[in-house]
């Protein structure tokens, strides 16, 4: 264990929308996106929702990856790959609920395997590499979520049960939201948003308002702040021993997945050298040695 400094590390947004259908959540999501590129070429839409995304075009030239069912998590994971593979800057998915309730999704597949509980052991790691493509992108990723009303069966004081409505839930797997840099949720068919989460502080506890392209531009401020990773990249390559290096992967706990291939990289170079440093070193030995032949003088 070890105590070191807190320190701001410049990092991808992982942004999300949720709110009812109809609400704007797609609209939104793009003006996000270009708010924080500033290049329509630059962001891609992993549309979902029946080609909804190209519904916006006339915004800006932004590309679009048509996903249809079935919507297991590894066709998710394949579509982000994609994305990433033709430099885009910015993915929306839009939305991640068919990952969770849609045909081919994960509830669906868990009712295939038998519905038991014990059945979400061989389901859960999937749904998590899902979530970890999402958490590990190189680009800026905006998600966003259907919601539903959540309700539940009580019992008043007479014993009658009733139907207890408890709001609205995002329809998808509880707790993705504490992954999220900025969680939106669309409160109305207005477009007003409200964060329900911020770790930026940008946010939290304000008046609810429309989001436009100034809202990106301001979370990209945020992001850029601290350490940017090419200072970082510096700093592993002035690394002279692997202790230098052992040292910056622990410097850098928050980022170490964008870290460690440098690392390992470096590593190798240094094994390298060193192996070819000792190399050279035996064969000077090797020449210094007298010859095995006498001299018949």
């Amino acid at each position: 264990m070890k105590l070191q400094q807190a320190k701001r590390h410049q990092v991808k947004l992982r942004l999300g929308l949720s709110g009812a259908s109809g609400f704007g959540k797609s609209y939104s999501a793009l003006l996000l996106a270009y708010g924080i590129t500033n290049d329509w070429s630059k962001i891609a839409v992993i549309d979902t929702e029946n080609g909804s995304a190209s519904l916006y075009s006339h915004l800006g030239n932004y590309n679009v990856l048509t996903l249809n069912e079935p919507f297991s998590p590894e066709r998710y994971i394949e579509a982000i790959k994609t994305c990433e593979n033709g430099s885009i800057e910015a993915i929306i998915i839009d939305s991640i609920t068919h990952e969770w309730n849609g045909k081919g999704g994960c509830l669906q597949i868990h009712e295939q395997l038998g519905g038991r509980f014990q059945d979400w052991a061989k389901l859960t790691p999937r749904h998590q590499a899902f979530i970890d493509a999402i958490l590990q992108s190189k680009c800026h990723i905006i998600t966003t979520v259907r919601k539903k009303i959540d309700y539940s069966m009580d019992k008043d004081s007479s014993g009658k049960t009733k139907v207890i409505k408890h709001g609205l839930k995002d329809i998808t797997r509880e707790g993705f939201s504490y992954e999220l840099t900025v969680d939106f949720e669309v409160v109305n068919e207005n477009h007003l948003v409200k964060a329900s989460k911020d770790r930026t502080g940008l946010f939290m506890d304000k008046p609810e308002f429309v989001i436009n392209a100034a809202t990106g531009k301001k979370l990209l401020a945020w992001c850029n702040e601290g350490i940017s990773l090419e200072q970082i990249k510096q700093e592993i390559e002035d690394c002279k021993s692997i202790e230098q290096l052992k040292h910056i992967y622990s410097k850098y706990a928050t980022i170490q997945n964008e870290v460690k291939p440098l690392i390992i990289e470096r590593k190798e170079q240094l094994e390298s050298l060193n192996n070819q440093l000792i190399d050279t070193k035996d064969i000077v030995e090797t020449l210094k040695k007298p010859s095995n032949g006498t001299d018949s003088k």
